[in-house]
């Protein structure tokens, strides 16, 4: 096997003879930075980025926010009369099926955004969720239709569900790669401002509309409104997607404008992102990105999505108590995220991420026992414990997963993983949390199960590799400056390699 340093390759005495050839040969496979290999971000087009792609997710999140909100009355509206838990367990075993095709959509989205352009993508996935969303409005009830009711439902969640699967791994793929290096976690974390955004106006829709209609208006037009006003939603963020500039590393793949060094030129010039080149050569980070999504997914979803339903079913309050609170935690999360993306830009990743994980190992079973407290002050701390416990989680996450793969790659790589994680582990949460709970009887498995998403989820911080202000894999270095980049080349190292 040849050595990769030539002085092992060669004779001591070759290299001692000729020091100007070795020397020149080592430059050539670790070249210098040069000024014009690094990328100096345009703000106005990074918060433009931000925008748009936070945008898409929010509305994206309050899709399927307001189903599972909705949970109880979808079931009453779609499914046969009769068990309460049996119509609760239809309900969410539709809210699964979107999770189950997540994965094609992932795979076929993904490599396209890595052939075709990130941009493109991401606004053909906001078509595709506005059109899913929307039309489970307009589908006619179980009374009406009879069984065709619940399967117009279920071909429209699959929909909503494919387009999904294109969807989280491309905005968090644009924001990455147009962010700076030193402050992608702060502007990552927009991503999932925008995730607590679309929670909280579909459980503030939701409120309202439990608040001022009785069950009959719900369950006969009230529970339509919400999906109904994803369309025009659909249209904003479309026109806000189509109007940004490609990302720049995605530019330099495509022969654009962004510079590189001919050491990031190797990398970043190969064959796009195909499904059999990702399973071949990625799969031990396909497998650590599915144990983080998958810890993080189960906390999210049972927190942010089974919550209400488990105050109002398996603890009796009404669903407006519920939503009311879960509404004020988030909207807590929402004035801190922002400021959890600094600490990760500043301390890293790995040290946020394990905070989130030990936060749900430890404080899950104290805080569903305070849950069950009744009264609104041990219901709100319990609640409070798990959420800045997800912050942490949800502040990182999003620069932190694309950091894992190189960027001919990344949009596919990323998706794959996620989505499917987020098939087994994430939309399954809420059918699996009620199963356990009619199985077992008890209140607490929602906390037990978080505790077992933490310990994988603690494993796999433990193994992944700190990247907080380093350059994406695969691409130059990215500044906010021009003084930053003169500093970058003064004080990069003899032989650098990024």
């Amino acid at each position: 096997m040849a050595a990769s340093d030539p002085h092992q390759a060669a004779d001591p005495e070759a290299v001692k003879r000729h020091p100007t050839l070795f020397r020149a040969i080592r430059k050539r496979r670790n070249p210098r930075l040069r000024r014009t290999d690094i990328t100096v971000t345009d703000d106005a087009a990074v918060k433009r980025a931000v925008k748009a792609a936070s945008l898409g997710n929010a509305m994206e999140w309050f899709d399927f926010g307001i189903y599972s909100y909705l949970a109880v009355t979808i079931g009453h509206v779609f499914f046969p009369s009769g068990n309460e838990t049996t119509q609760l367990l239809s309900s969410f075993a539709t809210f699964a099926v979107a999770f189950l095709v997540r994965p094609l959509g992932g795979m076929f989205f993904g490599p396209m955004g890595d052939k075709v352009g990130r941009k493109k993508v991401l606004a053909l996935t906001m078509i595709l969720m506005a059109v899913g969303t929307f039309a489970i409005g307009l589908i006619p009830s179980h009374d009406t239709i009879g069984v065709w009711a619940a399967v117009l439902l279920i071909f429209f969640r699959m929909l909503q569900g494919f387009s999904t699967g294109g969807e989280y791994g491309g905005a968090s793929t644009f924001i990455a790669e147009y962010a700076p290096d030193k402050r992608r976690g702060f502007f990552g974390s927009f991503l999932e401002f925008g995730t607590l955004a679309g929670y909280v106006g579909a459980a503030g829709l939701v409120t309202a509309l439990y608040a001022l209609l009785n069950d009959a208006q719900m369950e006969t037009w009230g529970w339509r409104i919400p999906f109904l006003v994803a369309g025009p939603l659909g249209l904003v963020g479309l026109y806000l997607r189509l109007r940004l500039d490609e990302t720049p590393a995605f530019q330099k793949l495509e022969g654009g404008t962004a510079h590189a060094s001919e050491a990031a030129d190797g990398v970043e010039s190969t064959a796009k992102g195909d499904l059999a080149k990702i399973f071949r050569q990625y799969w031990p980070t396909l497998i650590l990105c599915i144990c983080l999504v998958g810890a993080y997914n189960i906390t999210d979803y049972m927190l942010l999505s089974y919550m209400p339903t488990y105050l109002s079913d398996e603890l009796g309050y009404s669903e407006t108590h519920g939503l009311l609170i879960l509404l004020a935690v988030m909207v807590f999360l929402m004035t801190i995220i922002s400021q959890v993306g600094k600490l990760s830009d500043r301390f890293g990743r790995k040290p946020l991420l394990m905070a989130g994980m030990l936060g749900f190992l430890f404080l899950s079973l104290p805080a569903f026992l305070l849950i069950r407290v009744d009264g609104i002050l041990p219901i709100t701390i319990g609640m409070l414990m798990l959420g800045l416990s997800l912050v942490c989680m949800l502040g990182t996450m999003s620069a932190a997963l694309p950091a894992l793969f190189p960027t001919n790659v990344r949009y596919g790589s990323l998706s794959v993983g996620y989505n499917l994680s987020a098939s087994i582990f994430g939309g399954t949460t809420p059918l699996v949390i009620t199963a356990l709970i009619s199985w077992t009887g008890s209140n607490l498995m929602p906390a037990y199960y978080a505790m077992a998403a933490a310990l994988v989820g603690l494993i796999a911080v433990a193994c992944m590799k700190e990247t907080a202000q380093q350059p994406l894999i695969g691409s130059p270095p990215s500044v906010e400056t021009d003084e930053e980049a003169a500093e970058l080349v003064q004080s990069q190292a003899p032989d650098p390699k990024f």
